[in-house]
């Protein structure tokens, strides 16, 4: 019975065998993808060199492939820092990087996972380079000088981050806030630039309306002096007449029926008397 047995055994350990192999070759490699790098660990020890996309073998059953993600990453990062004038100063920044897939044995020895690499590293060199691009301006020089602000904060973020294998693309300022205090100083300073602006308004609305009064005098003036010299001309006399006529005439009181010339000169200004009115009377 017991001979008969174990010829029995042999296809099924023969099975196990060759199902162990399947597994064994099936684990002796790995594929990396494209926008993916990897890090080959022998028992535990990252190996140099960085698998890049496509197909690798790795040691069965003692090794382990770490794969990180190499395309563009966007996180958004708080900061905070004091201006050269000692005014607080808070911004969130959002930036967009990528691992340098060269330096990712590197990375998985000193950093890790990609959330550690964002906590420990991104994270605290952004508000280090803020501090450093904040300190260089007054909290005014930093609202209207945005660009300049972001130039500073960019040169600084990338040369801190490019010795962990950190690539910056680009950064981008989403929110910046200053102190309640510098708010209400603001405000008040508008509103003082507000009321200034309105008073030298004021002052030349008044300057310009002066200038009009006196260019009136001016021309009110030059027409009495021409008047006169019209007056001592020849036939001034009957320029009198017929403004005493013309002002009657617009008074809105019907025609004289006497019209008395005065004195020996026909030329002299006419005395106007209506009979009408002494039948009034």
């Amino acid at each position: 019975m017991t001979r008969q047995s174990t010829p029995s055994l042999q296809p099924l350990i023969g099975g196990i065998i060759a199902a162990l192999l399947v597994v064994i070759s099936f684990n002796s490699f790995v594929v990396i993808n494209p926008g993916q790098a990897g890090v080959l660990s022998i028992l535990g020890k990252a190996q140099d060199g960085a698998l890049l996309e496509g197909i690798h073998f790795k040691p069965p059953l003692v090794s382990a492939v770490d794969v990180y993600d190499v395309t563009v990453q966007k996180f958004e990062v708080p900061a905070q820092s004091a201006t050269k004038d000692l005014q607080d100063l808070s911004a969130s920044f959002a930036i967009n990087f990528r691992l340098d897939p060269v330096q990712v044995v590197t990375i998985r020895r000193t950093q890790g996972t990609l959330q550690n690499i964002v906590s420990k590293i991104v994270a605290p060199q952004t508000q280090e380079s803020f501090k450093i691009a904040a300190a260089k301006r007054t909290v005014e020089q930093a609202i209207t000088q945005r660009s300049e602000l972001k130039e500073d904060f960019d040169n600084a973020l990338n040369s801190r981050l490019e010795k962990y294998g950190i690539i910056v693309l680009d950064t981008s300022v989403i929110d910046l806030n200053f102190s309640p205090e510098f708010a209400k100083a603001v405000e008040d300073k508008q509103i003082a630039e507000q009321k200034a602006q309105r008073a030298v308004y004021i002052a030349q609305e008044a300057e310009q309306e002066a200038q009009a009064d006196i260019n009136r005098a001016k021309g009110k003036a030059e027409a009495q002096r021409l008047l006169a010299e019209t007056l001592k001309a020849q036939g001034g006399e009957l320029v009198l007449q017929k403004e005493a006529i013309e002002a009657w005439k617009e008074g809105g009181a019907q025609m004289p029926k006497v019209l008395v010339m005065g004195g020996e000169s026909n030329s002299s200004v006419p005395f106007l008397f209506n009979f009408g009115d002494l039948a009034t009377q």
